[in-house]
């Protein structure tokens, strides 16, 4: 769509991908949550009428986004970040406890979850800082000062607790590397990553002499190029150090239920009535609905509620019952779309701002898509983190919305100055 004189150039192909997720997740949650008791639509009562309340009420959010100009969220994101951490530390004295976790303010009969919107006002942060010092992230000290950034509101989610919507923020990790982060950093955290879960797996005797084997083959692969000794045993001595500290950190740092969740993905432990019900009843819903599904409102396992709370963090397991795996796919391709669609839009920027925070945007969509369909389908523990657009709750999808629509609106103002 040509931009005409004085108008804004929205990317419409965006704002459809958004359209469609919405509108598809709204439908699963209407049959999720679905009381044949009911006896009319427009009852507040209802789950999926409430969704629907908020689904219009981002309708004004959206032109609120839209209307502002462009600069404004470049020029107060620090004010919009302070607020946001202020708003999370201001849980510990103010906030509701539901499900265990502080998470939420009460307002009347609602309730607001800080935390989801905190994440756009992160990415604001970060691209404000990262433009601000005109260079690559390469130097030690501006490295620090953006980790603090992404740092910051995780650590006060941790306690609240909600380890789910603080580990998202390892998704700004990806636009750190497209700004010029060292590699290493990628390669360590991955590292790290797989090194826990071979120890819990495996053991640490066993992760420990296979760290030793890869360590002396590399080093005997390399010793006609006089390889620096030091070096080897430094970084196999901290790998190892890693790997014994594994289970202190599993049994100390880790609440029951998560030590729990981890042990039956890796097999450790069979509970398929206890902690492990819901990740059980899931994969029976999405492993039941076949090709094709069973139909809208049909599914069995759906209808009979056989997976709690299933309108929330497990919705996909509806998709995949009463969708089956053709439904499933589609909606996969949705997201891709989407995230793929942001991908190019902020490669495209030529104002920096505007491009670290559209890679921000599509980097906690792909790690909310990723993880929470890993762990509806059994491959990941259960975490907590919702499926953007299709979890039921309002805070969750004004957050998203918030965090799309402020990127449609920097893109549509760089589309208009000429790109």
């Amino acid at each position: 769509m040509a931009a005409g004189k004085g108008s804004l150039r929205f990317d419409w192909l965006t704002i459809f991908f958004y359209i469609l997720l919405v509108a598809i997740g709204w439908i699963n949650i209407y049959s999720a949550s679905l009381d044949e008791n009911a006896t009319q639509f427009f009852d507040f009562n209802q789950i999926y009428f409430k969704q629907f309340v908020w689904i219009l009420l981002s309708v004004l959010i959206i032109v609120f986004i839209l209307a502002l100009e462009s600069k404004f969220y470049e020029r107060f994101s620090s004010v919009i970040y302070l607020v946001s951490l202020a708003s999370l530390l201001g849980l510990f004295l103010f906030g509701k406890t539901i499900s265990g976790a502080t998470s939420w303010y009460a307002i009347g009969p609602a309730s607001l979850q800080p935390s989801e919107f905190a994440k756009a006002a992160t990415a604001l942060a970060l691209a404000k800082y990262l433009s601000d010092i005109q260079t690559d992230i390469s130097v030690f000290k501006d490295q620090l000062r953006a980790f603090l950034i992404i740092i910051l509101p995780a650590l006060i989610i941790i306690p609240q607790p909600d380890p789910g919507s603080a580990l998202v923020y390892a998704a700004f990790i990806f636009p750190l590397y497209r700004e010029g982060l060292p590699y290493i950093y990628l390669l360590v955290g991955f590292f790290a990553a797989a090194l826990f879960i071979a120890t819990l797996g495996l053991g640490v005797i066993w992760v420990s002499l296979g760290i030793i084997a890869i360590a002396g083959i590399l080093l005997f692969r390399k010793r006609k190029r006089k390889p620096n000794i030091f070096k080897f045993v430094f970084l196999t001595a901290i790998s190892l150090a890693f790997v014994f500290s594994v289970n202190y950190i599993f049994n100390n740092v880790f609440e029951q239920r998560h030590r729990d969740r981890f042990n039956i993905v890796l097999g450790k432990e069979t509970d398929a009535k206890g902690i492990g019900y819901n990740t059980n009843q899931s994969e029976i819903a999405i492993g039941s609905g076949g090709w094709t599904g069973k139909g809208w409102t049909q599914g069995t396992q759906t209808k009979g509620k056989f997976v709690p709370e299933q309108h929330t963090d497990y919705i996909f397991s509806t998709v995949g019952e009463e969708w089956g795996f053709i439904g499933s796919i589609v909606v996969i391709i949705l997201f891709v779309g989407l995230i793929a669609r942001l991908l190019v839009l902020a490669e495209r920027q030529k104002n920096q701002f505007s491009r670290i925070y559209g890679y921000s945007v599509a980097a906690i969509l792909f790690f909310h898509f990723f993880v929470n369909i890993g762990m509806v389908t059994g491959l990941f523990p259960t975490v907590g983190i919702p499926l953007p657009f299709f979890s039921y709750g309002g805070s969750g999808l004004w957050g998203f919305t918030i965090l799309l629509f402020i990127f449609v609106r920097l893109d549509a103002a760089n589309s208009y100055y000429g790109n």
